[in-house]
């Protein structure tokens, strides 16, 4: 059997990590979450991570701020930005620090699937 993806969620919103998280879980990923910041940059030195889906505005540290360290630190780990301000400038922005893909909320599930599979494979 091919071995499971893992996928770290990072969302300051628990209902989405919730929701996102159990849906991940179903579609067969191995699946951790965080709130903010901190607590991704403290899962992601803990054990790596194939891919992270990745909220933009969150307290403490942003999602940039979050995706410059897992580009320093964690370079092979795969990025999905989330945001529920789907404007140019944050997906040019994240696309500049290194980010595979970008993802606006609300997000349709189906969508967001296929950029995960399309973003794990590339």
């Amino acid at each position: 059997m091919a071995k499971k993806n893992s996928i770290l969620v990072v969302d300051d919103e628990e209902a989405i990590r919730q929701v996102l998280g159990s849906e991940l879980v179903n579609e067969g990923y191995d699946v951790r979450t965080a709130g903010d910041g901190d607590e991704a940059i403290h899962e992601l030195d803990k054990a790596t991570c194939d891919l992270v889906l990745l909220d933009i505005k969150m307290p403490k540290l942003n999602g940039f701020e979050v995706l410059k360290y897992i580009k320093e630190k964690h370079g092979h780990t795969k990025v999905v930005m989330l945001t529920g301000f789907a404007d140019l400038k944050n997906a040019i922005e994240s696309k500049k620090l290194g980010a595979d893909d970008f993802v606006s909320k609300p997000y349709d599930l189906v969508d967001l699937l296929t950029t995960i599979e399309r973003v794990l494979n590339e």
